[in-house]
């Protein structure tokens, strides 16, 4: 009788294994077969553009990985604009069933999940004149990015946001927060949550059941503060109000400066455009919460970004995922070793541990905004990020 090899004695334990396995699957169990394998290589030790091979088999089962892409904002607008017209002319509008009209943006590498990063999740919704979005609170972090000229507005806590392109209008946990369009014209903006963390940690609720005591059951708060209150609060940097509370809504340490506007973004980098910036960053600013100093959201990081004419960074990698959509100007971005070219209103997903550098194209100052988990990653001891220096060199970037 021929002896068995090594590797055949290998195999013929894993496969008995495996049989017991159709046994121990039904108490909710499995005899291990297989090796971890990471989706990615060590990304301190590999400076190649490589992202990592998914295993096979059982440790396969829930592994994914998302992937580097672009979103082009003349291929999604044509349908958004299709929405828009369907809810005109429909008996009962999506919104009201739905309470959303929109496209939610999935990325290629997640298996069809509702999210843009492993983290994050990313919609693009259109109101028409006299739609509204009931009241309503939830657990997950969230925030809208005003795409369109008019933005309609957002009731934040009885803050009531008049919105314009280029605004960010925040949501934090535990707010109650109402939508609507009063203008003469759809309004398009993009909505953020942290969603897919709060779902993976069982920790989504949302309620819709607003109450006013003057009114009952109501679709939108009150006004109680007119529109720029949170600016007029907390809009001086360095300087608190302490004759109020700061508290906002039901969550810890929530944001109370909810109303950035685009005018003011945009004069805070035009300010700066002439300093040296960051060789990896160009001119870049974080939004801030006023009372803990941190990051808007203990879970997610959000920054603004000037680049020049002509200006190329260099190339850079964190181990956060980062969302980015252009506000002004074009250029292209290389990601994980490929190009991604850009104009105003695409969306590209950065994934963790892949080199990328922007590059400014066109004649005018471009600029970027972003969102990462770079602030639980902080959180948790896990943020990291390396650049790629002129001659080649790689070097931890300390922030």
């Amino acid at each position: 009788m021929p002896v068995a090899t090594q590797d055949q004695k290998k195999l013929s334990a894993a496969e008995l294994m495996d049989e017991m396995n159709a046994d121990v699957g039904k108490l909710h169990a499995w005899i291990r077969t297989q090796a971890n394998a990471p989706a990615q290589r060590a990304w301190f030790a590999d400076t190649s553009e490589a992202t990592g091979e998914l295993a096979k088999g059982r440790v396969a089962a829930n592994q994914m990985k998302m992937q580097a892409h672009r979103w082009r904002w003349r291929e999604i607008y044509p349908f958004l604009s299709k929405i828009g017209e369907i809810a005109r002319s429909a008996d009962i509008k999506p919104i009201e069933t739905t309470d959303r009209q929109g496209i939610l943006l999935t990325n290629p590498g997640l298996g069809g999940r509702l999210q843009v990063t492993n983290s994050i999740r990313c919609a693009i919704a259109i109101y028409n004149p006299g739609d509204i979005a009931p009241a309503h609170v939830h657990s997950p972090n969230a925030s809208r990015t005003i795409l369109s000229d008019k933005g309609g507005y957002t009731n934040v806590e009885g803050e009531r946001c008049e919105c314009r392109r280029g605004d960010i209008v925040f949501t934090p946990n535990g707010t109650w927060h109402d939508h609507g369009n009063e203008d003469s014209e759809p309004m398009i903006w993009i909505d953020m949550l942290d969603w897919p963390l709060m779902e993976y940690l069982d920790c989504v609720w949302v309620d819709q059941n607003y109450v006013d005591a003057n009114r009952g059951n109501a679709k939108s708060q009150p006004a109680i503060h007119s529109d720029g209150h949170s600016t007029r609060m907390y809009g001086h940097g360095g300087l608190k109000p302490v004759f109020t509370s700061n508290q906002r809504g039901w969550g810890n340490n929530a944001m109370p400066h909810v109303h950035f506007k685009g005018v003011d973004i945009r004069q805070a980098l035009h300010d700066l455009r002439g300093e040296n910036g960051d060789p990896f960053e160009g001119i870049k600013m974080q939004f801030t919460n006023p009372v803990t100093a941190g990051p808007v959201f203990a879970t997610l990081d959000y920054c603004c970004q000037l680049l020049r004419p002509g200006e190329e960074l260099l190339m850079k990698r964190e181990t956060c995922s980062t969302f980015i959509v252009v506000m002004e100007g074009q250029g292209f971005t290389e990601i994980g070793g490929k190009r991604f070219d850009w104009e105003k209103n695409d969306i590209m997903a950065v994934p963790n541990f892949q080199w990328r550098r922007h590059v400014n194209t066109g004649t005018s100052d471009a600029v970027l905004y972003t969102v990462s988990d770079a602030a639980v990653l902080r959180a948790i001891g896990q943020y990291r990020s390396q650049g790629k220096n002129t001659d080649g060199t790689v070097s931890q970037i300390v922030q």
